[in-house]
């Protein structure tokens, strides 16, 4: 009977540290594994740092587009520069012009 009795008394004297410890361990697992945790943080600092990047680019881009655009207004329209741009993009030259034909890597 003491044997039982130690038993108990061990079991009732482990118990709430082990209980507290198990708790400590699923919240720090759930502070570094965890969906809000340490490595999803670090997962959407990188999303965060390719979206910054795809930012910069559209920008340069819309950047691009719309300078070329610009040219394209009335009062920004060149007639001689208009005439040499459609005629090298449809691909027709006067009789008496010489064609220097470019490679691949044109820029329209």
């Amino acid at each position: 009977m003491s044997f039982a009795r130690a038993i108990r008394r061990t079991v009732r004297a482990a118990l709430p540290p082990l209980l507290f410890l198990s708790l400590v361990g699923y919240f720090g697992w759930n502070a570094t594994q965890g969906a809000h945790g340490l490595r999803s943080y670090r997962n959407q600092l990188t999303l965060l740092g390719q979206a910054d990047a795809a930012k910069t680019a559209a920008v340069a881009e819309q950047a691009a587009w719309t300078q070329r655009v610009s040219g394209l207004r009335d009062g920004g329209l060149d007639a001689d520069t208009l005439n040499e741009r459609s005629r090298s993009m449809l691909n027709l030259a006067e009789p008496n012009e010489l064609v220097v034909p470019y490679g691949n890597n044109r820029l329209y």
